[in-house]
């Protein structure tokens, strides 16, 4: 155990904390270690650990009325709401494997990707029963179905497929992951790890979507294991509107709702957060160090780090944003790492199993001696710290046959703090390739100022970084966006 992570939480509430390999075991662990804590909450009515260990069993119950061999594939096609949070314990612990969909999922993908994971069910919310309607040979139920009576938990071989998460993999082409409960478990039981006391003391909110392994591992199975409240959130922004009454300590967000909620508090004070938020929690893209900065000014830690949908979404974690603020942080436990031509490669518990019935991109993303190929290029400093420099698939290949990290060109533009994001890529110009950046200004610090002032200030920041680069590097073009980027379902920037 590395004790920068057994260092960051009391050694009584670590010893109260085991790794259990099941689903199954973590749901009947966490309703007896909790019985009489409050659990979930949809912002009416709080249901405690007990009350929820009992409807994830009626929940069990109703799965198995449905006739399906153990190991069927059911999705569950909701919100964030508390029937989709039961449900995926339900599908896990009764022995199914889960597949949560994302809300906004159209028609043709729901039929395709049940098609293409061999869906037997899906639990549909209401609303969202019209986008099922061609479906055959699935069978359809809401996703509110729950039994009379409950039935126990199965018991299942750790090894055996729990869930399957949409990705991009490591070559961009969305797959489905395969996590076994044994990976789905190592993942869960990392997010204990957080500064101070954890065991029934915060107050979470369902912020991010069931269907990212991110918000799901990190956001709620992260407060179920260590006995706190979650709130769901079935509309973002009106969960956020609630922050003041909702009172959250800690919240697990992306960059760029960080963003949202810097400018809100701008506009509103710091107590637009409730008075009571001690810690974040950010990751899923990258985290400008001013994002740390704003919050720490406001009074609230911000942690980040690194994972990938392929290692149950939890790699590394950097509690010391301060003093290492452009680190991800340090290896969890459970895992091996080594690098390989400046490639991160990973073994333990918390590796997927493979990309559902891809058995060639499965191989691709393996060496022959079984390292899962993480696709992204770091280093560790002398602390064991570990620093993301590129993503291989995005390197661009110079003239004179020099590779070049447009990541490791964006990380200056990160550490200004009037930049909220930022692009590196290959483009034309006159006829020539040249390295180009486009620039998204973080707006709050260009209050009052130009369009020209604007294109002017990043121009000179542009001129600075080009001066500590060799010539072959230097950025060439530059663009000033006065639009969002594209972005991806976790908030990223979208290359294309």
């Amino acid at each position: 155990m590395s004790n920068y992570f057994f260092d960051m939480l009391p050694k009584e509430e670590f010893e109260r904390l085991p790794y259990l390999p099941t689903m199954g075991e973590f749901v009947d662990w966490f309703t007896k270690e909790y019985a009489d804590n409050p659990a979930i909450s949809d912002q009416v009515n709080t249901i405690t650990y007990k009350e929820l260990g009992e409807r994830v069993a009626r929940r069990r119950a109703f799965l198995e009325s449905l006739g399906l061999p153990k190991g069927s594939h059911i999705a569950i096609f909701d919100k964030n709401s508390q029937d989709a949070i039961e449900m995926f314990l339900a599908v896990t612990s009764a022995g199914y494997v889960a597949m949560n969909f994302p809300a906004a999922l159209p028609e043709p993908a729901v039929i395709g990707s049940c098609m293409k994971f061999d869906v037997s069910a899906i639990m549909v919310r209401d609303e969202f029963m019209p986008l099922t309607a061609k479906l055959q040979g699935v069978k359809v139920c809401p996703v509110s179905s729950i039994a009379e009576t409950g039935v126990p938990s199965t018991k299942v071989d750790p090894d055996s497929p729990a869930a399957i998460f949409f990705t991009g993999g490591t070559t961009g082409t969305p797959k489905g992951a395969v996590l076994n409960h044994r990976a789905l478990m190592r993942g869960n039981y990392n997010t204990i790890f957080k500064p101070g006391k954890v065991i029934g003391v915060h107050r979470y909110i369902a912020i991010l979507p069931l269907s990212h392994v991110f918000g799901l591992i990190a956001g709620t199975m992260g407060c179920f294991y260590t006995g706190n409240l979650i709130f769901t959130c079935e509309d973002m922004k009106a969960t956020i509107g609630k922050l003041p009454v909702l009172k959250p300590t800690l919240l697990v967000i992306v960059p760029g709702v960080c963003d949202i909620l810097a400018g809100l508090c701008k506009m509103y004070g710091p107590q637009f957060l409730g008075g009571s938020l001690r810690l974040i929690i950010s990751g899923a893209a990258n985290v400008p160090p001013r994002l740390v900065d704003i919050f720490t000014k406001m009074g609230v830690e911000f942690c980040f780090g690194y994972g990938l949908t392929e290692t149950a979404n939890l790699t590394s974690a950097n509690a010391d944003a301060l003093t290492h603020p452009t680190s991800i942080g340090k290896i969890y436990p459970g895992q091996q790492t080594k690098v390989v031509d400046g490639e991160l490669l990973i073994k333990g518990d918390n590796v997927f199993s493979g990309y559902y019935k891809d058995p060639e991109k499965t191989a691709e993303a393996f060496t022959e001696d079984g390292w899962f190929r993480t696709g992204d290029l770091v280093r560790f400093d002398d602390e064991g710290f570990l620093y993301i420099t590129g993503r291989i698939k995005n390197l661009i290949i110079l003239a004179n046959g020099e590779n070049v990290s447009p990541e490791a060109l964006e990380e200056p533009f990160y550490a200004d703090p009037c930049v909220r994001d930022a692009m590196v890529k290959e483009d034309d110009l006159n006829g020539n390739k040249v390295i180009a950046v486009e620039i998204l200004p973080f707006a709050p610090a260009f209050d009052g100022k130009s369009p020209e002032e604007i294109a002017a200030y990043m121009n000179a920041l542009v001129d600075k970084i080009n001066a500590t680069l060799p010539s072959t590097h230097q950025i060439r073009k530059v663009t000033v966006r006065t639009e969002d980027f594209k972005r991806t379902g976790s908030m990223k920037v979208a290359r294309v």
